[in-house]
């Protein structure tokens, strides 16, 4: 978090990118090599892309964070050469009570703060945390699974929604946006990429290898979530 320098910026994609060549290569190596290996990714590789609707097969984005999942997922590609079965796993906005998006928005939205970001129309791809660790474990007895696979729920929701729906569940009003001038200045250019990027991600391939998600429903994942 923070406002990007581009020493962060390096250590962000050299932290992704160099970890996950390094281990590839190890276990391309390996006398006795795993028979898979899933690797972490975003769905940031799709850049801001409005209303599209997003599957595994859509192009890259042209921005930093898509450049920093492109190099990330090709780094595992001397594993893939060495005939390990290898997944990326692209994730989405991961809701949970423990950490990330979620965590740092609950404080201005409890005090009645909250609101949505510019004009709210930007699509918001989440998962709820539990549905990520059941697709990691999918991802692993499937054989079906390899290459990109996104991890977000079947019902995306805007921004706009999303703060809504979380200001409901908080019984909170959600009447304070925060302009994208304000976020912009804040944050800088992560403003742009993560907060005001808009990505209509759809999970193409775990819904076709049978996966069965826990939480498609916003309000529902929200509830569960809080109720700790």
């Amino acid at each position: 978090m923070g406002r990007w320098t581009e020493a962060k910026k390096q250590r962000i994609l050299d932290s992704r990118r160099l970890g996950t060549r390094h281990l590839a290569e190890a276990l391309a190596k390996a006398s006795r090599p795993p028979e898979v290996l899933i690797s972490g990714s975003a769905i940031g590789y799709y850049g801001n892309r409005g209303e599209d609707i997003l599957g595994e097969d859509s192009p890259s984005g042209n921005d930093f964070l898509a450049e920093v999942c492109r190099e990330w997922e090709a780094a595992t590609q001397p594993a893939a050469a060495a005939g390990i079965r290898t997944a990326q796993i692209r994730l989405g906005v991961v809701l949970s009570a423990d950490g990330g998006a979620l965590q740092k928005m609950l404080l201005p939205f409890r005090l009645g703060l909250g609101g949505k970001m510019a004009d709210g129309r930007q699509w918001w791809s989440w998962v709820h945390v539990r549905d990520v660790v059941g697709a990691i474990h999918h991802a692993l007895k499937s054989d079906l699974l390899q290459g990109p696979v996104n991890v977000v729920s079947p019902r995306p929701a805007t921004n706009a929604e999303f703060s809504k729906t979380l200001a409901s569940v908080l019984s909170r009003p959600a009447i304070f946006p925060m302009p994208a001038f304000a976020a912009r200045l804040a944050f800088g250019e992560m403003a742009d990429e993560l907060l005001l990027a808009s990505q209509r991600v759809e999970p193409a391939k775990l819904i076709a290898s049978g996966y069965p998600f826990q939480f498609s429903d916003l309000k529902r994942a929200l509830q569960e979530i809080l109720k700790r």
